[in-house]
């Protein structure tokens, strides 16, 4: 009796374009294709040279290093993006390599995709992903090592708590690649709660935390406000230690790091969040929450988007302004 999961696909069950090819004398040509690939490009058949289908289009990038038919010949997983066919959206295909001299070429249509023109890089997505999520990653790590040398259950709280914020960045870094933030808001969350909370979640060994007036109650997503706070949070602290030489000379000669005090107050209607660094010059603050603009080499450029979009999407008003003594000044405005 045949072993109906074991048997292998044929190209024509897939339901995208899909190529075979093996590299010969250095080139990469079609060996089969699918009715699919037919369809979707012309005048293709087997044996001709997989750049065949490239030269269709006014768009080929790579998302890696060399040239499509480099990565195609030294059977390279990356993936290439191909566009300018006629009246056809973006294509996205993917190397499959299945040994050292063949492989396969898989096409996906990005027409009902994200405009990756507009969205942001796909290295800036990637360092969000691994930026963002080291905090609460670290904070789980040193929970589990207590909880192995002590034994006190309520580590294991934490580490789940960690759990949860890491499910929530990855939720709302998929979420500003499609250029869309949902709320669920509930009746009477507490400003104050939701910053105490988000402050605990981020890397803030070098910034003191300072509640000022009394703050308000608001109908609100509790969870995206807290993101929302957790932003602010860290772009204060890794922005408010970019000091000028004279306070970095002072510091020096007293030996120690510069402190960023954070401060959380209330308005009439609504609240902010300021901090005592050096603030955000009138020429970038118009600039600082498009998505992938960043000051700093390593910088993202999706934390402050995001913050913006959370605001949007409760139908709040958002005002960076520079603080009084010289910082920078989020006003969150219900």
């Amino acid at each position: 009796m045949t072993d109906e999961h074991s048997r292998a696909l044929t190209l024509d069950e897939f339901p995208n374009p899909v190529i075979a090819y093996t590299v010969e004398e250095g080139v990469p040509r079609i060996t089969a294709l699918n009715e699919a690939v037919e369809s979707a490009f012309d005048s293709i058949s087997g044996g001709m040279p997989v750049a065949t289908i490239f030269e269709q289009f006014s768009v080929v990038n790579s998302t890696g290093s060399e040239d499509p038919v480099t990565h195609l010949s030294r059977g390279d997983c990356v993936g290439i993006y191909l566009d300018g066919i006629g009246d056809e959206g973006p294509l996205f295909a993917r190397i499959i390599s299945a040994d050292d001299d063949s492989g396969y070429l898989v096409f996906s249509d990005l027409s009902e995709c994200l405009d990756v023109a507009e969205a942001p890089a796909i290295d800036q997505v990637s360092s969000v992903i691994s930026h963002d999520l080291r905090n609460p990653l670290d904070v789980a790590k040193a929970h589990l090592r207590a909880a192995r040398e002590t034994g006190d259950a309520e580590h294991f709280d934490a580490v789940a708590d960690a759990h949860d914020r890491m499910e929530q960045i990855i939720r709302d870094v998929l979420t500003i690649t499609r250029d869309q933030i949902t709320v669920d808001p509930s009746e009477n969350v507490s400003i104050e709660a939701a910053a105490k909370d988000a402050w605990q979640s981020v890397d803030t060994e070098s910034a003191t935390l300072n509640i000022r007036e009394e703050l308000p109650t608001v109908t609100a997503d509790a969870d995206r406000l807290q993101r929302l706070f957790e932003n602010l949070f860290r772009n204060a602290v890794e922005h408010g230690s970019d000091i000028d030489d004279r306070l970095r000379k002072q510091e020096q000669e007293t030996d120690s790091g510069r402190v960023v005090v954070v401060s959380v107050g209330g308005l009439e209607d609504g609240f902010y969040v300021a901090d005592d660094g050096q603030g955000i010059s009138s020429e970038k603050q118009n600039q600082v929450f498009d998505p992938g603009y960043s000051t700093q080499d390593d910088g993202t450029g999706l934390g402050l988007a995001i913050v913006d979009r959370i605001v949007a999407a409760h139908g709040w008003e958002l005002t960076l302004t520079t603080a009084a003594n010289g910082g920078a000044r989020f006003e969150i405005r219900f």
